[in-house]
């Protein structure tokens, strides 16, 4: 699909007025996700390049359902469905909601075509402002704003599993042109100290947050030390030159298992050439910046590099604490540079930088639920609570996570070996 036909499609989804400040936010939302597509084809919207990857027609289909099955079919009255094999074909995990078309086979479905899904996005949207301009309750205004943060998460997850799929092209397509990113010095790795004490953990103020963030609780924390920025991809050959994937010694069991059967040699998208270290990016392959954090790589391997490097990762709870009062600022999707960029700027006071934006930092926190938490009832609470099993909790978005995403609470979690996502790595370490 060229740019100019995804702005008639985009266009076509806002009326003359809206009434609100959750329409116009909702509108925006939408249009991010439709503009990410703009540079694509739809060939490349509708492959799948390995099974925990969804195609971008699929996000686009997948997040138009989610507001047409929560929001307007229970909320709209006379609401008339784009498409009731939708309803199957677009839904992703939710038991509740009845069947879903397998996971792994998203990528076989040819049909319906990209315009057809643009059609059905615009569908959805028309109703959705028109309940909007009616008026709504409270119940359905807190699931429209939950719709656009799981809209926001399937835009990062648009660029991930897309750059997966380009990785896998033999002639690395470029998603957009190079970006301006000179060479710069080296940031030199320091070590901020934070005391220990009762700290309040998880969300409790105003504004939105995902019922896994909640409630608010205390945790006791001994005296610790974290980095002062996340590790760079100089940082990680270091220790790749050191025979760290070969060194049983640094790696839990199941995580040396993964690097045999795998055949991991470096983080994904790393290859040599001529001895040197190149990287697969959304600007297409580009030498690595040994001064920018390292990213796509799995839990197991920020693990066993905190080993080597003679440290740990730390606790969700000592990163949310350190945070706290860290200005939400860095690199995000919404700068367009969709790779990590080298710390702006020293520590100020002692205080770590790049906690938000660039990588997402993995956790030695398992994702658990906290204490007293209930997921909501219905469908509704499938979103985050079933999924708290064999899975790591990391923190502080990416350089492909929309900047009004992410918040100090906000927990992300994937499982230990992947590294598709823009995972990296900040040390931490005791004191005494």
């Amino acid at each position: 699909m060229n740019k100019s036909t995804t702005r008639r499609l985009v266009a076509a989804t806002q009326p003359s007025s809206t009434k609100g400040g959750l329409a116009s936010r909702y509108l925006q939302v939408r249009g991010v996700s439709s503009a990410l597509a703009g540079p694509l084809s739809p060939e490349d919207c509708a492959l799948q390049s390995m099974p925990d990857a969804s195609p971008v027609k699929w996000h686009l289909g997948h997040t138009s359902w989610f507001f047409e099955t929560f929001v307007l079919a229970p909320h709209a009255t006379g609401y008339v469905p784009f498409d009731p094999h939708f309803r199957v074909l677009f839904n992703s995990y939710y038991n509740a909601i009845g069947d879903k078309h397998p996971r792994p086979e998203r990528g076989l479905v040819s049909r319906p075509d990209l315009d057809t899904v643009f059609a059905y996005r615009a569908h959805v949207d028309a109703a959705l402002v028109a309940l909007l301009e009616n008026g709504v309750a409270p119940e359905a205004a807190a699931l429209i704003e939950l719709g656009l943060h799981h809209e926001q998460q399937h835009q990062e997850l648009i660029l991930t599993d897309l750059k997966h799929l380009l990785s896998r092209n033999p002639l690395k397509p470029i998603y957009r042109p190079r970006w301006p990113l000179a060479r710069v010095s080296a940031s030199p790795l320091g070590w901020c100290r934070f005391e220990g004490g009762i700290r309040s953990i998880g969300h409790a103020g105003e504004g939105f947050s995902f019922d896994n963030e909640t409630p608010q609780h205390r945790v006791l924390l001994e005296p610790f030390e974290l980095a002062s920025r996340p590790v760079t991809h100089g940082d990680f050959a270091e220790f790749i030159a050191d025979g760290g994937y070969r060194r049983p010694e640094l790696w839990l069991s199941m995580g040396f298992d993964t690097v045999q059967s795998r055949q991991w040699d470096s983080p994904a998208y790393w290859e040599q050439r001529d001895g040197r270290w190149w990287t697969f990016t959304l600007h297409g392959m580009t030498e690595i910046d040994p001064h920018t954090p390292v990213c796509h790589v799995s839990y197991f391997e920020a693990d066993a590099y905190a080993r080597w490097a003679g440290a740990r990762l730390p606790t969700e709870f000592e990163w949310e604490s350190a945070s706290a009062g860290a200005p939400n600022a860095g690199n995000f999707m919404d700068d367009g540079v969709l790779h990590p960029l080298p710390p702006n700027g020293a520590a100020a006071s002692g205080a770590p930088v790049q906690l938000f934006g660039d990588v997402w930092e993995w956790t030695s926190s398992s994702y658990a639920p906290y204490p007293r938490y209930r997921p909501a009832a219905g469908a509704i609470g499938e979103y985050n609570g079933k999924f708290m099993c064999n899975q790591y909790v990391l923190r502080g978005g990416s350089c492909v996570t929309p900047a009004s995403h992410i918040r100090a609470t906000y927990r992300n979690f994937f499982p230990p070996d992947a590294r598709w996502q823009f995972s990296g790595i900040r040390l931490a370490r005791d004191i005494g």
